[in-house]
């Protein structure tokens, strides 16, 4: 695949002439810092073809830990620009495919390359829903995928206590949808994985109060206030 023939970018903020004819020539690998720009770049002509010619190295790149976790939030939205799910239908179910495989293999690893937390956050960006990948986790009983919950929750706790969504999304359609289904899944199936992991005394009682709305959840003895609660 190729970007378009006619794509242009600016010279002189993103890259040369000649590494932009690079893009429009397929399967010639590119150096890290032109591939970033390239999946970077936020004004593409035509994302989803400049995507598509990139997404091979893009891969790699990712699932090998070259890319920062701290960019995981910007690799979902460049995923997203390119609208990946009206592609024609082998190439969506490849970048489908590709995600699914990331994500499960993310849940069991001890060391993912980014935070679990930071990779669900790509998914329901990238994808625009978020309960696919729940049910992945859901279904994975092993004893990473617990850990790697613990932590997600903990993350969490603060933003969806207050109705919040705990990450940014490029369109925001679907933030609270995406908030309300996180908040109803922690609270069905979170408390039994959580329970005799050390330290999650506290993060249960958090994740109780999801469950409840208005006063019951503010009165509650365990609502947390300044001095009683180190928020993450």
């Amino acid at each position: 695949m190729t970007a378009r023939a006619n794509e242009v970018q600016c010279t002189c903020h993103w890259g040369s002439a000649e590494e932009l004819a690079l893009l429009k020539v397929p399967d010639v690998e590119l150096d890290p810092d032109l591939l970033y720009r390239t999946w970077h770049a936020p004004d593409w002509e035509d994302h989803g073809a400049v995507l598509r010619r990139v997404l091979p190295q893009f891969a790699r790149a990712l699932a090998g830990g070259l890319v920062e976790p701290y960019r995981m939030d910007e690799v979902g939205r460049s995923f997203a620009r390119g609208d990946w799910p009206r592609w024609p239908v082998r190439q969506s179910a490849a970048v489908w495919e590709f995600l699914h495989a990331w994500w499960a293999h993310s849940l069991i690893d001890p060391d993912p390359v980014a935070p679990v937390h930071e990779l669900l956050a790509l998914c329901t960006e990238a994808s625009a829903v978020i309960s696919p990948w729940l049910t992945v986790w859901e279904g994975l009983e092993h004893p990473v995928a617990d850990r790697h919950l613990a932590e997600a929750a903990a993350r969490w706790e603060y933003d969806l206590l207050r109705d919040e969504l705990p990450w940014t999304m490029w369109e925001d359609d679907h933030a609270d949808d995406m908030r309300t289904g996180l908040a109803a899944w922690l609270v069905r199936h979170a408390p039994a994985r959580l329970r005799g992991q050390p330290g999650t005394e506290e993060l249960l009682h958090g994740v109780r109060l999801l469950g409840l709305t208005g006063p019951a959840r503010w009165e509650d003895p365990h609502w947390p206030t300044q001095g009683c609660r180190t928020w993450p």
